[in-house]
């Protein structure tokens, strides 16, 4: 773990409070909210109690935290704020996947969506409520075959801006009477993760924190297009699970797929999960997406080449069938559900565990590859779209300069 201090904003406005903007705690790992306490002289228990009233109770007003002393909560109300993303009406599927907008302080608008798992036979809700959570305003890597890409990039949420997702939808399930909260997290909304990935791990780090969600390690899901420098990373940073979004067993064809794969080829991401599984001990595994689009990737040539590919990798296989978006210039089809059950049969007998995902929420444009969200995009990439205009491979791969030099560094 990576030492933490309160920053010199977060002590300017600590020592300044009139003339700057307040500290939000919601998002802070427990270290960083007991050096903001220690920061302004108060002990390191206060972050504690903090921590319970902001994620056990869902209280976003100092004064409502009692076991707190009266000067101390007067102080937070003008030093510090509680700030999630608001969260506007649902859109419901018929099947219970529930989708909102999750609307920043800055006014950029990213989608988070509720998969629950299906009712007993009394009704009554049973199971997981997992939440796919976006790390960024749409996401600068442009993979064909996704709608998040095709809206450009508008910049990286903050941990606060990730937990708040979360926070809201708990808040929000608790007034439709499910009172199981979140139980999942998988970060496979819109963005990268790993593009965004000191606030990616924070939030990671306060979703599995007994004092907050208290979700445990491997139902919290990183899911990367294959930044591999933060593979590594990640494997000595946090305890959660990896899903990488293969999509191709051969490079040729990926880099038409997703193109971050001309920066970093199969074989270096390979190694990568490799170098994951082998730091976790016996039990961890990675799981490898693979969106099959019916006469792109979805023969039997192509899934003999992924069981070459993945047999030596701890894994698993989950297949998506292509969900289509309005803005799919390539004419995209998903297959048939025989194609897709005889690609699965040829992996299973490949001795790939493999599961089928079944498609939920694509009524309200809510299924894996179609989320949009309302933002301002920087790389301009749906005006070219709209001209019909090339999209060069340059363009793709530098379309949010600062985040890739800022994470990864000139290569």
């Amino acid at each position: 773990m990576t030492a933490v201090s309160v920053s010199a904003a977060q002590a300017s406005a600590v020592a300044e409070p009139a003339s700057a903007a307040p500290v939000n705690l919601l998002g802070m790992t427990r270290r960083a909210m007991q050096a903001f306490f220690a920061a302004i002289g108060e002990k390191a228990y206060r972050a504690e109690q903090v921590m319970k009233w902001l994620y056990h109770g869902g209280v976003d007003d100092f004064g409502a935290m009692t076991n707190i002393a009266k000067p101390l909560r007067e102080r937070l109300r003008r030093i510090a704020t509680i700030g999630a993303p608001t969260f506007g009406p649902p859109c419901e599927a018929a099947d219970g996947v529930l989708k909102w907008a999750a609307r920043t302080a800055a006014g950029q608008a990213v989608e988070t969506v509720l998969i629950p798992d299906a009712r007993d036979r009394a009704g009554n809700a049973a199971g997981r409520n997992t939440l796919c959570i976006s790390s960024q305003v749409g996401c600068a890597l442009d993979c064909s075959f996704c709608a998040t890409g095709k809206q450009g990039f508008g910049g990286n949420l903050s941990s606060a801006e990730i937990v708040g997702q979360v926070w809201q939808a708990n808040r929000q399930l608790a007034a439709r009477g499910d009172h199981r909260g979140v139980t999942n997290v998988v970060f496979m909304g819109m963005g990268e993760p790993l593009l965004n990935y000191e606030a990616a791990m924070d939030a990671a780090e306060v979703l599995t924190d007994h004092l907050a969600f208290g979700i445990p390690k491997r139902r919290v899901t990183i899911s990367t297009a294959g930044i591999v420098p933060r593979i590594y990373d990640l494997t000595e940073r946090a305890d959660v699970s990896l899903a990488v979004s293969l999509h191709a067993a051969r490079d040729d064809l990926r880099d038409q797929l997703v193109p971050i794969n001309r920066k970093y080829p199969i074989a270096e991401l390979l190694e990568a999960c490799r170098h994951y599984v082998r730091h976790g001990g016996p039990r961890r595994t990675v799981t490898f997406e693979y969106t099959l689009i019916d006469g792109v990737n979805d023969n039997l040539q192509d899934a003999d080449a992924l069981v070459r590919l993945l047999a030596p990798v701890r894994c698993k296989v989950n297949l998506i069938p292509f969900n289509p978006f309005a803005a799919d210039r390539r004419g995209y089809r998903r297959p048939g559900p025989r194609r897709v059950a005889r690609f699965q049969r040829r992996l299973l007998d490949g001795g790939l565990a493999t599961m089928l995902r079944t498609t939920r929420g694509d009524e309200i444009a809510a299924a894996c590859g179609q989320l949009t969200g309302d933002f301002e995009d920087r790389t301009r990439r749906r005006a070219r779209l709209a001209d019909n205009r090339p999209r060069p491979v340059s363009a793709i791969l530098a379309s949010a300069p600062a985040v890739f030099a800022n994470d990864l560094g000139a290569t």
